[in-house]
């Protein structure tokens, strides 16, 4: 989703994004923080006894599409499983509710930027990339091992790893944002397969497919993502998207240059075409991340959130 910065004081533009009421259940709409395709997100207080105040992030759908089914159906998914999800590196939600028939998600509010817009100054230094790709992968390890309440695996997949899904706080925090996509994988791949969501350019050659997704699809996403924050390109490039699909698909593995020898060699096996040809699991991915950072120099959270204030 493109999160668009706007300043405190701006008011909720209504004329811009449809008709919104100026609450939601409890919650006031201060300002619009994002809008993507299939969804809105303001930035919103709860208001409490004796002056308690807190704010949030709600998402709901556009208005023109709020009885839509199927993405009525995807936000309460979204909901349901992300409640049941707790890690300092993922976006927490609080949340479920329904006012006049439209469904709202209360989720954690992050004061910051996303990478996306972090990116458009260039690419970070070597120490605050890898931080921010060990990061990603403590959330991704979490997500891939997280059972329910009945001590069951989930078998969750993020499906949607990107820099306009990763959140870097004015604090120096990392978190993995967008649970929309994220779905088990003993449920059906179908419909995701036909309408083959997800930003296209980090998507594994699997997702693009429509093959049977596992955990190594979300690393695949995670090493385009640290390629780019290190060098400011993405391995897999083309004007035309038919020729960026043949690009990720094909046998031709990228050419990863601008780097360092250790750090190609794991980005070389993260974006394998074969999902079993990757790193086993995304926690060897952090634990070899965390011995770049060791080598590298690890980056002091302070300097990393003095350059996200900078963005």
């Amino acid at each position: 989703m493109e999160r668009v910065q706007m300043t405190r004081e701006e008011p909720l533009d209504t004329e811009n994004i449809g008709y919104m009421p100026k609450s939601l259940g409890p919650y006031r709409l201060l300002r619009l923080l994002g809008r993507g395709g299939m969804s809105e997100v303001f930035l919103a207080t709860r208001y409490g006894a004796s002056g308690f105040a807190k704010e949030f992030a709600l998402k709901t759908l556009p208005f023109s599409q709020s009885m839509d089914e199927h993405l009525t159906r995807s936000l309460i998914e979204e909901a349901r499983l992300g409640a049941q999800l707790s890690h300092r590196n993922l976006v927490q939600i609080y949340d479920l509710g329904v006012e006049q028939g439209m469904y709202y998600l209360c989720m954690e509010y992050v004061a910051g930027c996303d990478l996306k817009r972090s990116l458009q100054k260039g690419p970070f230094p070597a120490p605050f990339a890898l931080m921010i790709a060990s990061e990603i992968a403590l959330a991704l390890d979490y997500m891939h091992r997280a059972c329910d309440r009945d001590g069951r695996k989930m078998g969750l997949i993020h499906r949607d790893i990107s820099p306009s899904n990763i959140l870097l706080s004015h604090e120096g925090e990392v978190k993995l944002a967008d649970f929309g996509l994220m779905k088990a994988t003993k449920l059906s791949d179908v419909t995701w397969g036909r309408f083959r969501k997800g930003t296209m350019a980090y998507m594994s050659p699997e997702q693009i497919t429509g093959e049977t997704l596992s955990p190594q699809s979300d690393q695949f996403g995670l090493g385009v993502v640290l390629y780019e924050c290190l060098t400011g390109r993405r391995p897999f490039e083309a004007e035309a998207p038919a020729e960026l699909l043949k690009k990720i698909t094909s046998d031709d593995e990228p050419v990863l240059e601008g780097v360092s020898e250790d750090v190609r060699a794991l980005l070389a096996q993260m974006l394998r075409k074969v999902p079993s040809e990757r790193v086993s699991c995304m926690r060897e991915v952090y634990m070899r991340l965390r011995a770049l950072q060791q080598r590298d120099g690890v980056a002091c959270v302070y300097d990393f959130a003095d350059y996200v204030r900078g963005s």
